[in-house]
């Protein structure tokens, strides 16, 4: 990818502006239900609302006119998306815990960004020496 195309790709318009709206109004609406109900909230955050929403706007917004390869490609994002998920579950029960211990909000939230950085990285070395699963370009 030349400059001029990446210029252009990073380029808002008025579908990022859509987009941009549109996900805004879901995560406000996830933390105003939080206020009502815990465990309906997290049911609306563990939905893969981004992930889906991402695959429709990827869809429209690819540019590959033959549709077996936009295809394959939303394929790919959504078998690589499952491999990144997975190095972030371990913080959805480190930070109650650690909470719940009277550990600080924001300290809780560093070591969590910490430890999910240091799993993320197990996984790629992991996968990329046992299989043939290689996540980083």
């Amino acid at each position: 990818m030349d400059k001029s195309e990446l210029l252009k790709a990073l380029t808002p318009n008025l579908f990022d502006l859509m987009k941009v709206l549109l996900t805004a109004v879901i995560i406000l609406f996830v933390t105003k239900i939080q206020i009502v109900s815990d465990k309906l909230s997290a049911l609306l955050i563990a939905l893969p609302l981004t992930s889906i929403i991402a695959m429709i706007w990827m869809w429209h917004e690819l540019k590959i006119p033959e549709e077996a390869k936009r295809i394959e490609s939303i394929a790919n994002h959504a078998y690589y998306t499952f491999w990144f998920v997975l190095p972030t579950m371990p913080m959805f029960l480190v930070i109650p815990w650690m909470l719940r211990k009277g550990c600080g909000f924001y300290f809780t939230l560093g070591v969590n960004a910490i430890m999910t950085t240091v799993f993320f990285w197990l996984l790629v070395v992991s996968l990329k020496k046992w299989t043939s699963i290689d996540l980083m370009p």
